[in-house]
């Protein structure tokens, strides 16, 4: 799991375009949105299609989005269940 955690830091500075940010300043358990990292509508639509591309995962309900993406530890744990690829 830490692997994959890894390696969703890495996606998310690279989708998001966190250039000065490293996966070390990425905390696992801090909010994505808001007061964390303060990710917004437009960066969850980008994490959304990253999952689809890199993990082949589909969101149908996207009132599902508010809890997949609370943190990186929810992201990787919704990963871990879900992915195809």
């Amino acid at each position: 799991m830490k692997e994959l955690t890894n390696e969703l830091k890495e996606h998310i500075i690279d989708v998001l375009n966190l250039e000065e940010m490293t996966p070390e300043d990425i905390d696992n358990d801090a909010p994505l949105f808001g007061e964390g990292l303060g990710l917004d509508s437009i960066d969850a639509l980008e994490l959304i299609v990253m999952l689809e591309k890199v993990y082949g995962i589909k969101i149908k309900d996207p009132s599902a989005g508010k809890e997949i993406f609370k943190s990186v530890s929810t992201m990787a744990e919704f990963v871990e269940k879900n992915r195809v690829k």
